[in-house]
């Protein structure tokens, strides 16, 4: 069950509460979601209903196999347990069919967990489906007032932030229009709109920014963004990682119907993508038995760095990243080239980047400690997860000594607010660069 602060009491600075939370399906079996006419229709006869429940009871005709049900049931979610902070955005994630709508409609009340329970802190206001509880022949004003008041909305607070959600919203032209002649990108606006508005302490959302251009999603990242600096809480369910890391301090993945992992938005972004390959941004090795090189050099060291010096797993992508070598020269009289493989989650080369600078260029390294750092610049790299794969090679002749298959990883974010190669755009930016180079453009004033 999900419980309310008036029923349970929580700590003052939690806004969520969530123990043992599994939900059983029977395969085959569809959840039904009922209209609100539906709703006063079945309050109306329930008393009806339950003194038939109570004559017809013990006939042995709702008699069920339990047999039969553990084999054709599955559990959407299973022993899911977490708490969420007062102010925290926080974002779940993983796979179809990991429990993640599941989670938020057992906290949204649509359905009734099978085993443990919820609580919650305040007011809850949810987005779940685009242009939920919307009636296509009623207009965009009818359908603030209906949608308001299906989310609990009371009609003076409707009132007071119409005008700021239609504004929101840009349908002003067409607020008198049936809704349903609204584009798919004007449907989901209103319906964003109408739940960001309301004063709740509590915000579910789920995949709002798979619909609308680049501005609009600027503008659901702030209004989340301002919500949470109020100390309002936001529950954000996306498939979009890029999404997840500009919003969100934290993530919970979750696979299954299990919590896989917890923690830090790009920690969790990045253990999702990985899948199980362990690529951190520092690989070490202390262990001289599995010291990767040979008689001539030895690599003790590579991490992802920053301008400022510290490791990073993620970088903005209009800041400089450094990839950095630490290694040993054993044997004098060898010209080293350390270099760099850099390969995208999709598994394409990115790139192959070799030390070519003066200082070594086509000359013996004496023996001693080596760090070598290449720097790749600011929009470089398309967004996304990069593995790097660090060798140590000689030319004359031409002799691999070192070469760790992707040994540190990274990934790199970017930002909507139009200064990096993406502009105004939000939508799919393929490719696996993404610069930056000048332009000029002039008006031919010949005819």
């Amino acid at each position: 069950m999900v419980l309310n602060s008036q029923s349970e009491i929580l700590m003052p600075d939690i806004a969520i509460r969530c123990e043992g939370l599994s939900k059983q399906y029977r395969i085959g079996e569809r959840e039904t979601y009922k209209a609100l006419r539906d709703v006063i229709t079945d309050a109306a006869a329930s008393p009806f209903r339950r003194l038939r429940s109570v004559i017809g009871s013990g006939n042995g005709s709702s008699i069920r196999n339990p047999k039969s049900e553990i084999r054709n049931s599955f559990w959407a979610l299973d022993d899911v347990s977490f708490e969420v902070k007062r102010g925290e955005v926080v974002g779940i994630i993983g796979r179809n069919g990991a429990g993640k709508s599941t989670l938020l409609k057992i906290l949204s009340r649509i359905t009734k967990p099978t085993r443990g329970h919820a609580k919650i802190h305040g007011r809850v206001g949810s987005l779940l489906e685009v242009g939920t509880g919307f009636h296509p022949e009623l207009s965009g004003r009818e359908n603030i007032y209906l949608n308001g008041a299906i989310l609990g909305m009371r009609k003076t607070e409707i009132e007071r932030k119409f005008d700021e959600i239609v504004a929101f919203a840009e349908v002003e032209k067409f607020i008198d229009t049936p809704v349903k002649r609204y584009s798919s990108g004007m449907y989901v606006r209103l319906a964003f709109a109408v739940a960001a508005h309301m004063e709740t302490e509590v915000l579910l959302v789920d995949e709002v920014l798979a619909v609308g251009d680049v501005q609009f999603q600027k503008r659901c990242l702030g209004k989340m963004g301002e919500i949470a600096a109020r100390g309002r809480t936001v529950l954000f369910v996306s498939h979009s990682m890029p999404a997840i890391e500009r919003l969100c301090q934290r993530a919970i993945l979750l696979g299954d119907g299990k919590i896989l992992n917890d923690g830090p938005a790009s920690i969790v972004v990045d253990s999702y993508l990985n899948s199980g390959v362990n690529s951190p941004a520092l690989r070490e090795w202390l262990d001289l038995a599995r010291i990767p090189g040979n008689e001539v050099v030895l690599v003790k060291r590579v991490r992802v760095c920053s301008q400022q010096g510290g490791t990073v797993e993620s970088s903005d992508i209009r800041e400089a990243i450094g990839i950095e070598m630490v290694y040993e020269v054993l044997e004098e009289g060898r010209v080293l080239v350390p270099n760099y493989h850099l390969v995208n989650e999709d598994g394409t080369c990115i790139c192959v980047i070799q030390d070519l600078g003066e200082e070594w260029r086509q000359r013996p390294r004496p023996i001693g400690i080596y760090t070598s750092t290449a720097w790749l610049p600011g929009n470089f790299l398309a967004e996304g997860r990069v593995l790097v794969s660090a060798a140590i090679s000689t030319y004359s002749p031409f002799i691999v000594h070192v070469f760790e298959r992707d040994v540190v990883g990274f990934r790199v974010v970017e930002s909507f607010d139009g200064h990096s190669a993406r502009g105004d755009y939000g939508g799919h930016m393929p490719g696996v660069v993404r610069p930056i180079v000048p332009w000029t453009t002039f008006q031919n004033t010949n005819a």
